[in-house]
């Protein structure tokens, strides 16, 4: 049996700006219904990579198709297919919540949207909202209205390009329960954001640096590539504790992680753990709440990033 046409694909995509490589030889898949996450910091070439998939830059090289057709040379007739939500979406301040979507609509040639401009500020939570000017709007009202502007054309696929960021934490919460509604009605995602804990949602993650993936696959299996063991650490002066970790034996590296530091050790036995407790307090760092926890993706972005810089010993940091 035949695989089904991905709705999108890059292979061996690059785009360079000038002297400078955004994204070396990306490889991506995205099928109907599947949740895909790019995944890094600024400067990783999530941005590049996207509005190369949109239809809106044009590839360096590389082969970048959407429903089986390539996007650079198709762009007008797949835009009608593809949905795009920007980092700095072009909202009208004065114009309403329901002129705003109604101008998409119009944009798109829509019919009934009336109807389906009702249904998603239902959905979105606005319609309470729908004759507010979008500049009185709060920061996470703004980006509700952003992505039902978005969807006001019913698109197949859905590329965001980091949708939270700058959002209240119910807001953030809100935002992924409406786009996971929307992969269960069979759209596809594509979406870019520097929260790790989001990667969690996805189906699939792209771990980014410097224009090249780290690793891809799903959560669980990206986890599963962090070797050793790794451990919490609570309590006492962070840096002091970051310092100690760097001389002690079996400690492959550590990090900040919020209030606590997360170290990795080589050995995964149990009793480990203990050895490190007694070794941070024969160092002068008694108290300490030393536990193993699960690893996360955090955990192995840090790790991957760091394998990858001792790779490539000419690359800064």
């Amino acid at each position: 049996m035949s695989q089904p046409t991905p709705h999108l694909e890059a292979a061996a995509l690059q785009v360079t700006y000038g002297q400078v490589e955004a994204v070396a030889g990306l490889d991506l898949c995205v099928q109907q219904g599947e949740m895909v996450g790019l995944i890094g910091p600024d400067g990783a070439g999530k941005t590049s990579t996207l509005r190369v998939l949109a239809g809106l830059l044009r590839p360096t090289a590389g082969a970048v198709t959407a429903f089986g057709e390539p996007v650079w040379q198709q762009r007008r007739t797949l835009r009608r297919r593809l949905g795009y939500l920007a980092q700095r979406f072009a909202l009208y301040g004065d114009l309403s919540v329901n002129e705003n979507i109604q101008f998409f609509a119009f944009l798109y040639g829509v019919p009934g949207w009336r109807a389906r401009r009702d249904e998603l500020l239902e959905r979105v939570g606005l319609a309470p909202f729908r004759h507010r000017l979008a500049d009185h709007l709060s920061g996470g009202m703004k980006q509700k209205l952003a992505l039902a502007c978005t969807l006001i054309h019913d698109p197949q696929v859905l590329i965001l390009d980091e949708p939270t960021t700058g959002v209240d934490p119910i807001t953030r919460r809100e935002l992924w329960r409406l786009l996971a509604d929307e992969v269960a009605r069979g759209l596809s995602l594509l979406v870019a954001t520097p929260y790790l804990d989001e990667a969690e949602r996805c189906h699939r993650v792209l771990l980014l640096h410097r224009g090249r993936v780290l690793a891809q696959g799903s959560p669980a299996s990206l986890r599963a590539l962090l070797p050793g063991q790794v451990v919490r650490i609570e309590g006492g002066d962070r840096a002091a504790v970051l310092a100690a970790l760097a001389v002690t034996p079996g400690v492959s590296d550590a990090a900040v992680f919020g209030a606590a530091v997360h170290a990795r050790l080589e050995d995964e036995r149990d009793e480990a753990v203990a050895h490190l407790a007694h070794a941070l307090a024969g160092g002068g760092l008694p108290g300490l709440v030393v536990r193993q926890v699960p690893p996360s993706l955090e955990d192995t972005f840090l790790y991957l990033t760091a394998a990858s810089a001792a790779a490539r010993p000419g690359e800064a940091a």
